[in-house]
């Protein structure tokens, strides 16, 4: 839904005379809610990178600090002048995804939420990956809880004390809002979290915490998860007393109104005490904005929820001071994002949906670039994870910028020698989570393999082809091939276990992922984005 619409119906009161009538309503709880902001301090395009002047001219634009400032304040206000009491939440992984986040550590995304007043976060995998100090540049403040129930931080001196399992705010209007928080389980293998931090059922952990406000007679509790929006379902199907699932992590978009949607907003789940819980998510990158409204009765218990995510387009005005500040941050990084670096002769499609479930243009891109840096050391394939990639860049000039949204994680070239039958294990770990859009499917090259998505996970990979002599044979199980990755994944990342114990002549430490990407993109300027056939999805 644009903002002007759903800003206009909220302000006719449509939908909050409707809900008036309901039986027994005693107060409107309204939830802003957004996920999965991965540092868009700035605007972005339609392929989630940074907006240039002439797309920002011409309408083009979503989303950035300075756009989702002014739609939740608007809301707010709209809302609170009607007497009901409004709660803004952020589901986590506001870190990593920009030049800011490279250049300011978290901080710009810290600032953002105490500018925007926010009531409290979810912690997110992506908040590790500067380990227990990227978390704590957010926990580092009083203005909101920082929330999630299945960590425990207490071996670690920076974050012990700082992290909470669930809270209770006062939503106004004598209402009492609990708030439990959880991340997902994988969190150690998909970030850096360290060895002090031990993480544990995000259901478990999340009933407890529900169970214990129910004891201090808080009823309406709302799950702020970052689990994704198969693992929210489940929460919400097996924890009882739960009011609502507001998630993030699977980048999910969730609409009542919009045909391309990928659920329904809310998406309504079957409780273990026979309610019915209504779960939302609201996309990625500040493109969207959640808007759920519960009914609640008199005791706090949900009657009924509706609501909807809203578009935030060059329609939403950027607040002016806010995009002041995002102007004065952008001086020490504006160099090193405005470098050219090539060009390419069509777009090169590397989004989440796609690059986690099949071959993708940006997988290819990756992989090639990544056998052409290592061409002489007899390394003979190449391994990217899906998660990896966190952006498309469009046809025309390419800036290094826009690599490196592509590329945020600072990740160095790997390589290493395994076995044949290891590689097959590996390439059935990249397949094992496809319902869910994990992040480990292995984009690929030097190699070839097909995959059937309806087989039980563990046996879902077939036609394992290497290239000998110019020529595509079956891989050899006992045979021993060259292998080069990102350190992440070579370390074990996003599940990748053998990649890190059965290694042979492991080394870490080449150059920058992103730098062997645009030296790439150079020599072969203008680059021509394509699909092979390399992998089969059946």
């Amino acid at each position: 839904m644009s903002f002007k619409t759903h800003f206009r119906a909220m302000l006719g009161s449509t939908a909050l005379v409707a809900a008036s009538t309901l039986p027994g309503l005693a107060i409107e709880l309204h939830i802003l809610h957004f996920n999965d902001f991965h540092s868009r301090i700035e605007p972005i395009n339609r392929f989630n990178s940074t907006c240039s002047a002439s797309d920002e001219a011409e309408g083009k634009c979503y989303g950035g600090a300075a756009r989702l400032f002014t739609l939740i304040n608007q809301m707010r206000t709209a809302i609170s002048a009607e007497g009901h009491p409004v709660l803004v939440l952020s589901a986590g992984d506001e870190s990593q995804g920009s030049l800011y986040y490279t250049t300011y550590g978290g901080q710009a995304e810290a600032e953002m939420n105490l500018r925007i007043g926010l009531d409290a976060m979810a912690v997110g995998n992506h908040e590790f990956d500067n380990g227990p100090e990227g978390l704590l540049v957010f926990a580092d403040q009083d203005e909101y809880p920082v929330v999630a129930a299945n960590i425990d931080v207490s071996q670690n001196n920076l974050l012990a004390g700082r992290i909470v399992p669930w809270a209770i705010l006062d939503a106004g209007n004598g209402l009492r809002v609990g708030i439990v928080g959880a991340v997902t389980e994988d969190t150690p293998e998909i970030a850096s979290p360290g060895p002090t931090i031990a993480f544990s059922s995000a259901v478990d952990a999340v009933r407890a915490g529900v169970e214990a406000m129910h004891a201090e007679g808080v009823n309406t509790v709302i799950a702020l998860t970052h689990v994704g929006y198969v693992g929210e379902q489940r929460i919400a199907a097996e924890v009882a007393g739960l009011t609502a699932v507001v998630g993030g992590h699977s980048h999910t978009y969730l609409s009542a109104t919009d045909p391309r949607r990928e659920g329904p907003y809310p998406t309504w789940v079957d409780n273990v005490d026979g309610s019915i819980v209504p779960v939302v998510q609201a996309g990625a990158y500040s493109r969207y904005l959640g808007h759920l409204v519960l009914d609640l009765d008199d005791d706090g218990n949900l009657i009924y929820a509706s609501g909807d995510t809203i578009e935030i387009n060059a329609e939403v005005q950027p607040d002016p001071a806010i995009a002041e500040w995002v102007a004065g941050m952008a001086g020490p990084i504006e160099a090193t994002r405005s470098e050219i670096v090539g060009e390419a002769a069509a777009p090169i499609e590397g989004d989440r949906a796609v690059c986690r479930q099949m071959e993708c243009a940006m997988g290819n891109l990756l992989a090639d670039a990544m056998l052409a840096r290592v061409a002489g050391q007899g390394i003979t394939i190449a391994f990217q994870n899906g998660g990896g990639l966190r952006a498309s860049i469009g046809d025309g000039t390419i800036t290094m910028g826009e690599v490196l949204e592509v590329l945020p994680f600072q990740n160095t070239l790997a390589t290493f020698e395994l076995t044949g039958a290891d590689i097959v294990t590996s390439l059935e770990n990249g397949v094992s989570q496809l319902e869910e859009g994990a992040g480990r499917f292995a984009q690929v090259g030097g190699l070839q393999y097909t995959f059937d998505p309806a087989a039980p996970a563990g046996s879902r990979v077939s036609d394992v082809m290497v290239q000998r002599e110019g020529a595509w044979v079956p891989i050899d199980p006992e045979a021993t091939y060259g292998v080069v990755t990102n350190d992440f994944v070579r370390k074990g990342g996003d599940g990748f276990a053998l990649f890190r114990d059965h290694a042979i002549n492991a080394y870490d430490f080449g150059p920058d992922l992103a730098d062997v990407v645009a030296e790439y993109l150079a020599e072969h300027s203008p680059y021509t984005p394509y699909t092979d056939g390399r992998i089969t999805r059946r």
